[in-house]
């Protein structure tokens, strides 16, 4: 891959983390212990049992879009460490150039078009 599309990836990669981070703040709090780990704050929204309710509610789902928010922040870390290593654009299971513009079109992609279609099969 010529490096102006890697640096184009990169900076996207870049730009994609901070968002990730920027949203996962709005409702989260680093855990000291793991700097890859976020832990959802639970809400307060008052005393009333209808606030506990509604407490409860954005608990859960704060919860599932934490778990998913993460999950997309390792996918962009593992694509950034991968450009440093010099292995970025290999399939991890045919050890094949992966196409460039799946790369562009999903830089995060980890697999090339045929390891994907037969893993989803």
């Amino acid at each position: 891959m010529d490096q102006t599309t890697l640096q184009k990836i990169k900076a996207e990669l870049l730009k994609e983390q901070d968002k990730l981070k920027t949203q996962l703040a709005q409702f989260s709090a680093k855990n000291p212990h793991n700097p890859d780990d976020y832990n959802a704050v639970f809400p307060q929204f008052g005393e009333k049992e209808e606030d506990n309710a509604t407490e409860v509610a954005q608990y859960s789902d704060n919860l599932t879009l934490e778990r998913t928010l993460e999950a997309a922040l390792r996918d962009v870390k593992k694509a950034l460490i991968n450009i440093e290593k010099g292995t970025y654009g290999t399939c991890r299971y045919c050890k094949k150039e992966i196409d460039r513009r799946r790369l562009l079109a999903r830089p995060t992609s980890s697999s090339c078009i045929d390891c994907k279609k037969q893993l989803t099969q």
